[in-house]
């Protein structure tokens, strides 16, 4: 077996109270459907796909059995789709500058048009929280300067009963948006600086403590996102989706052809569908199923995910051992090829941090594996840009 098989067989453990994690050795991406001129918000209902495409004033559905077909037009040049408490379709529409709900005599019902007698800039993307309530983002991308009334780009809630509330202003270009599982964290991407902001749910109308959570460094956007239930964070960004943790660590990053725009779960809760530009995948073998006996055993161990990350200079790499042992730090190459031995010592039980420099290494991605005698092994993914 080539060197390059042995290393993608390696199991990365995130968390160790979880039996679920990321399978970054054995991704699948399929194109499922192309052809189309910007595509946007897919949300699964009843067994289907359904997206945008938004210079097309369409939205199209998608099935296994049936492939495509026009679902609605025109669909008010819909951006992001969602579902609410009753499994109604809901679209963030750039062309008619609203929120509105597709009710099932097929007639669209507008929610939100206007915040303190001005009218909306260019709905984004939507987010559902349980009590029914949606909220949403406001940046201006579907219209020109000219056209804008409000002079700002909000974070939106509109409540059960069907109040507009404003929650944030503070974004340059706010895009995606999505909840924690618990519904305590509430996600938004700055689209052009290419950061995710997270902030505290405090109540039923008030966010706050506001900081930084992760930042996509290559050049692009950050768009859509979702976080399935396990609390991984998928974000739409350069390159493809990024998944973080959530304590905002890169976990792994999904390559997509062209500019990703959004994401979302299939009803297994394990297929994601991801648009980018032209086109619509869908990606499988996301998680890896990871027995607790066995994580059990291993939880004295840790290997952290280097910081920062992504990095151009040099970036930090943390471990404990909790027992007197020998450790090996292995560094690999994208194609799973040994770069370097990086540390081969007995070392006692503590908590260990070394360096690592990038001055002899090339931009791409690379992975370091721990090894601790035959008690423990982990590898964890890593990105340079120069």
């Amino acid at each position: 077996m080539s060197r390059f098989l042995i290393f993608i067989n390696f199991i990365i453990l995130v968390y160790c109270n979880f039996s679920q994690t990321i399978n970054s050795k054995g991704i699948v991406v399929e194109k499922i459907a192309d052809g189309f001129q910007f595509v946007e918000g897919p949300v699964w209902k009843d067994g289907s796909l359904l997206f945008s495409d938004i210079p097309a004033n369409t939205v199209y559905k998608w099935s296994p059995d049936s492939g495509i077909k026009v679902f609605l037009r025109p669909s008010g040049n819909s951006n992001g789709l969602a579902l609410d408490k009753n499994g109604n379709l809901l679209l963030a529409q750039h062309g008619l500058r609203q929120i509105a709900r597709l009710e099932k005599s097929g007639e669209l019902t507008p929610l939100a048009t206007h915040y303190d007698g001005k009218r909306l800039n260019s709905p984004n993307d939507i987010a559902v929280k349980s009590d029914g309530s949606i909220f949403f983002t406001d940046p201006p991308y579907g219209i020109n300067t000219t056209q804008e009334e409000l002079r700002f780009y909000g974070i939106y809630r509109i409540t059960p009963e069907g109040k507009l509330q404003l929650l944030d202003k503070t974004l340059y270009r706010p895009n995606g948006i999505a909840f924690s599982p618990d519904e305590k964290k509430l996600y938004v991407s700055d689209s052009e600086a290419r950061i995710i902001y997270v902030w505290d749910v405090i109540s039923d109308s008030i966010i706050s403590n506001k900081r930084r959570f992760a930042y996509m460094p290559p050049r692009g956007y950050a768009d859509g996102m979702k976080v399935d239930q396990f609390g991984f964070l998928f974000a739409a960004g350069p390159i493809g989706i990024w998944i973080f943790n959530s304590e905002g660590n890169i976990i792994d990053t999904i390559p997509i052809p062209g500019q990703t725009t959004n994401c979302c779960f299939g009803e297994d809760g394990r297929t994601l569908f991801v648009t980018a530009s032209g086109a619509v995948y869908r990606v499988k073998n996301i998680y890896t199923s990871i027995n607790k006996e066995n994580i059990n055993k291993i939880k004295n161990f840790h290997l952290d995910y280097n910081y920062p990350n992504p990095f151009n200079l040099e970036t930090n790499i943390s471990y404990s051992i909790s027992e007197p042992s020998n450790v090996k730090l292995i560094l690999y190459n994208q194609i799973g090829e040994q770069i370097e031995t990086l540390l081969n010592e007995f070392q006692n039980a503590s908590y260990y941090n070394i360096k690592l420099s990038a001055k002899n290494l090339t931009s791409g991605i690379y992975y370091y594996q721990i090894i601790v005698d035959n008690k423990f092994k982990d590898t964890k993914k890593m990105i340079l840009l120069k």
